[in-house]
């Protein structure tokens, strides 16, 4: 008897880009899901666009290119809008107070917070890059119910153990950490042994200890 093979399918995210500040995060997340070969679909809403603008040299048509399938916030009918559309989860880099809140509460306004209730409703990991400082309570008391509805609250807050020598150092730090909840490793960053690392010459010169 004849057996047929199922091709392997290649692993999905979905990559959520809101109107905080902060897309440096949402671009750094595209370029590493993409050497690592997974198969990434993109929604940014309105205030994403124009974050851009502000925090970039890029056009919203050089973001959607860097995804392997883009979709419009108001495409609520897209496939990523439906639970039988299987995927690893979502990542909102970065995520907005507002979209925090709606995808906290499950009132839905557009396709990038219904497509992180859908991954949230199917048990799948929904990581929000929460970009908000300083907060009042509305904030703190939206940021719990996060996590009461399955999502994971991951501020960007950059680590300073492995000694970044530039902004990119940062940034892929955190997106390490948070490929890091998704088992996906892109050696972006040295990782803590319990011993610090020498201190680089440059670093040393530049604190004026040599």
């Amino acid at each position: 008897m004849q057996q047929h093979v199922i091709p392997a399918r290649r692993r999905r995210m979905i990559v959520g880009i809101s109107g905080a500040t902060g897309i440096i995060y949402g671009l750094r997340i595209l370029e590493v899901l993409r050497s690592l070969d997974i198969e990434t679909h993109l929604v940014m809403s309105k205030p994403g666009e124009r974050t851009l603008v502000y925090e970039t040299d890029l056009k919203v048509r050089d973001v959607r290119a860097m995804a392997d399938f883009s979709y419009g916030d108001a495409d609520v009918g897209a496939a990523i809008a439906s639970g039988s559309f299987r995927t690893m989860g979502m990542i909102v880099a970065p995520c907005s107070v507002r979209s925090l809140s709606a995808i906290a509460t499950g009132n839905t306004d557009g396709l990038l917070t219904r497509a992180a209730d859908v991954c949230l409703k199917e048990r799948r990991r929904v990581v929000l890059m929460f970009r908000e400082t300083p907060l009042h309570p509305g904030h703190i008391r939206a940021m719990a119910q996060a996590p009461e509805s399955g999502a994971i609250v991951f501020p960007p807050v950059p680590a300073f153990y492995d000694r970044p020598a530039s902004l990119v150092d940062v940034v892929n730090h955190t997106v390490g950490r948070v490929l890091d909840l998704y088992d996906l490793d892109a050696g972006l960053f040295n990782r803590w042994g319990g011993q610090p690392e020498a201190t680089p010459p440059a670093a040393a010169l530049a604190r004026g200890d040599a």
